[in-house]
């Protein structure tokens, strides 16, 4: 397994030489998730997901970054820290430009938080532009495939600290989850019909959407195994993509002699 943090940059460059350009960097969040929960849960996602699927791929696994953009959650209930949204692009785009010094040409965002997503959108945008050999993938842990994203889903269309995401803690962190709590947690969605985004202290009373107490581990270890499954194709994909066309980002096609006036 290449797992950058635990690797030498003599074993960083070796990887490389060696064909292994593909880097997956797991983004989460430190926000509140109820009553029942801990406030890692995210990040915990994202860490675990990418370690478990990076030991049977060919990439090299970067530190998951814990914090996002969850300005969303409002100072209503202690333990969000959240990154503004220009912020988080800084934070990915510099961390991009790193990778592609160390030889990364693949660069694969998987994202455990949903409102992380504005802003990795714009990174990406930031990134590609920016440099004209990188292929950069935005993937979102909850949206793998439909299967998962039905799952996740499943009590909720705004969900949050839902079934699905306290199942998947039992399966694989259950440190994280109190159990005593799972009574009292559950709270319908609210969003139905609405115009407007609301932050969370203005849909939900305790900071869920969904129903905790109707998840169990074995849903959790099922999910699971889907968004592993899921997530390994496509990497595997990834790891071997290349661009449709070979044309450059910086010259035009006149620089390029493709057009003839």
């Amino acid at each position: 397994m290449y797992e950058l943090a635990n690797m030498t940059w003599e074993e960083v460059a070796s990887a490389v030489s060696q064909g292994i350009t593909t880097a997956v960097l797991p983004i989460g969040a430190t926000e509140q998730h109820g009553p029942h929960m801990g406030c890692g849960m995210d990040s915990a996602i994202a860490q675990t997901l990418c370690h478990t699927v990076a030991k049977d791929c060919d990439v090299i696994l970067l530190p998951t970054l814990p914090y996002g953009c969850s300005l969303g959650h409002s100072h209503r209930w202690p333990g969000t820290l959240a990154l503004n949204p220009k912020t988080l692009i800084d934070v990915i785009s510099d961390l991009g430009d790193w990778a592609v010094a160390s030889g990364i040409d693949r660069l694969v965002l998987v994202n455990g938080h949903v409102t992380n997503a504005a802003p990795l959108r714009c990174a990406l945008e930031i990134l590609r532009s920016r440099h004209d050999n990188l292929m950069i993938a935005l993937v979102h842990t909850a949206q793998i495939s439909q299967r998962v994203k039905e799952a996740h889903h499943q009590d909720a269309e705004d969900w949050h600290a839902n079934h699905a995401e306290t199942a998947l803690m039992m399966a694989l962190h259950p440190e994280l989850v109190r159990n005593d709590k799972l009574a009292e947690a559950d709270d319908p969605d609210r969003t139905e019909g609405c115009i407007f985004s609301h932050p969370v202290n203005r849909t939900s009373l305790n900071g869920v959407t969904g129903y905790p107490s109707k998840a169990s581990a074995a849903d959790g270890e099922q999910l699971f195994d889907w968004m592993c499954a899921d997530l390994r194709e496509l990497l595997i994909k990834a790891s071997n993509e290349k661009p449709p066309l070979a044309h450059s980002y910086s010259h035009s096609v006149l620089q390029q002699g493709d057009m003839e006036l």
